[in-house]
Parts: structure tokens; sequence; C-alpha cells
């Protein structure tokens, strides 16, 4: 029976596309018919604002769970590029006013927050394409950012996912629409993740692997953890669960793949999710790494990223440098930087 056979209904691979120009095209014609779009979520209109104007240059669209990692990142990712603000401004949170999520943009990349889970990603990402289709943005690329449960991975681990798995280890994602189960292919770039594979260094101190990526809906009987306020199985049961996934090829477990993959695929728009494993889950429930440890951990997805959007950016001649421009001095930038640092 085919994967996408049965009951449910699915969309064929076919019908993935977008305009000629690179832009991205939405799957609805009612949206064309509306006085305004309103992007509840991120606080943003059709009508009231200029989207083509605010974000027709973004390139990359990097997401993470929460506010303060894509803030961080937002900030990481200005030095990386070399991306210098106007004088006298600062980084601010374009959807601080929906109270939900947290969008930052420098430059090309547009950097939001995702919240936790297939739900919040759903909404996020309704409204993230829209805006792209609004802003005539051209051929963006989207990249989840994170943090996961290894499986027979040690924490620290660098992980890109392969192919996207749900609870059933189907490579879909199963939306229940008008009462009806329709599944969707969760496909993710597979080009990208080579390349970003190819950027790993034999310098990192970490590995970086690529793998099958299993997605829940829970965080607790349905990764079977034994920590939740139930569970009805044993640890040996939990233990088998993992080594069949391990035998499967899934080497993390997370709460977002599918449904990223599913609608960024469905849109024609190319993705990837890279995620960092904060445990080894064949080793136990909970992660005991100290907080420090854990803050570099999650700076390693971010690292790789970067290494990506520089190189993208570098090869369309599009790249600054913070050696030129407003830098006179990089020796004494360092300093002030670690001056800067030492007085947080």
């Amino acid at each position: 029976m085919s994967l996408f056979g049965g009951n449910s209904h699915s969309i064929s691979e076919e019908e993935i596309d977008e305009y000629s120009d690179g832009t991205v095209k939405l799957r609805n014609s009612n949206i064309e018919l509306m006085d305004q779009d309103i992007l509840y979520h991120l606080a943003l209109g059709s009508e009231s604002h200029d989207l083509h104007e605010m974000f027709g240059d973004v390139k990359f669209v990097c997401m993470g769970g929460t506010p303060k990692r894509m803030e961080n990142f937002a900030h990481f990712i200005m030095g990386e590029i070399g991306y210098k603000l106007p004088a006298g401004t600062k980084l601010e949170d374009i959807s601080a006013y929906s109270y939900r999520y947290s969008m930052y943009k420098v430059g090309p990349v547009l950097c939001v927050s995702h919240g936790m889970g297939t739900p919040s990603v759903s909404i996020l990402l309704h409204e993230l394409i829209k805006l792209m289709y609004h802003a005539k943005c051209q051929d963006p690329i989207f990249i989840r950012i994170g943090t996961c449960g290894g499986v027979g991975v040690e924490g620290g681990t660098v992980i890109i996912t392969e192919e996207a798995l749900d609870s059933h280890m189907r490579n879909a994602h199963e939306f229940t629409i008008l009462g009806k189960t329709v599944l969707r292919p969760a496909k993710l770039d597979k080009k990208l993740a080579r390349e970003l594979k190819a950027l790993a260094s034999e310098d990192d101190p970490y590995d970086t692997i690529i793998g099958k990526t299993l997605c829940t809906n829970d965080f607790y009987e349905g990764q079977g953890r034994l920590d939740g306020a139930f569970c009805e199985f044993t640890e040996t049961d939990k233990m088998e669960y993992l080594e069949m996934l391990s035998s499967k090829g899934v080497v993390n477990i997370e709460m977002e793949s599918t449904i990223f993959a599913a609608l960024t695929y469905h849109a024609g728009i190319k993705a990837a999710v890279v995620c960092v494993a904060l445990l080894n889950r064949l080793n136990g429930d909970q992660v005991n790494a100290p907080k420090e440890v854990m803050h570099e951990w999650q700076n390693r997805p971010q690292t790789l990223i970067s290494r990506y959007i520089c190189k993208t950016l570098a090869q369309k001649g599009q790249l600054k440098s913070l050696s030129r421009g407003s830098i006179k001095s990089p020796r004494r930038f360092k300093l002030v930087q670690q001056e800067s640092q030492a007085h947080e």
C-alpha cells in the first residue's frame, strides 16, 4: 500500500512548484480576494505594512524555539555577515506586539522564534509563507535551528535531518482538514543537507552527522520518557522502542520537523533542519549537562548555519567584511568585544 494511500488524501510531488521568477506561490486563491491579509501572529498586514519594502530582500528564514535564542542568533549572524545597523539604532523585535513570536531582521536573514511543538510551528509557517509571498522574496531558504534528544548519539552532536518521520515512521505529516485525514510528504532538501554537512570542519570539537529524525506530538509519553506525570510502560519497553528507532536509522527525536518539512515542501520552499543533541536517550531521560555546556552546545547549529549563509552570500558577492567599513582596527575591535563581555 502506498504511504499516502488508504483512507487519507495526499498531494503528489508533481504539484509542488513556484513562480518562474523564484517567488513563493500560495495554494489559496482566497488571499487575492481579501481587502487585507492580516498576519495575526506576526503583527503585520499586507495593506498596513509595505511588506515588499520591509522583507523583499530576505534570502534566509532561520527559525528556533525560544525568543531569546533567536535574538541571540540575530546578533550573532549580524557579526558574521558584517551587517551594519544605521547609527543610533538597534535590533528590534518586529513582532513584539503579537506577544506570541519574536522576529528580527538582519539584512537578508530573518530570525524568528517558533515556539514548541507542531501546532505552534504550523501557525507561524502559514504566516511566514504568506509573508514571503507578499514581500515577493525570491528563492528563500528556510532553516530550523533547534535542540533534540539523541538516539545512540552523544550530547553536543550536531544533527542534520535527512528524513523527518512521524510517530508511525512515515515520512509525512498527518493533518485533519474538514474532518478528513490528509497526509502530506514531509520532505527536506537533500542537496541542502549535504551542503550543510560539507561545511562541518575537522577542527570542530564535536561530530556533525546526517540522519533520520523522529517527530512526536508530546515531550513525555510520546517520546518514551519515564519521568512524565503518567507512564504506563516499563523501562524495558522504552529501551526496546529506542533500539528499534536506532535500527531504522533514527538518530534524534524532537517535536517540529514533520510539520516544518511538510509545509515548506508544500510551498515549494527549500528547507533544512539542524539540531544539537542535548543527551543520548539510550542513557536516560533527563538532561544533566551544566548550564554553560548547554549554552555552548546550542551555539553549534548556529555556527554551521552561519557558515552556510556566509558562503552563499560570498558566492553572490553580497558578504560584507567586518575588517572593512566601520572597523578601523580588527585587533582593537576584538579587544573591545572581550572587554564588553567581561562586564556582562
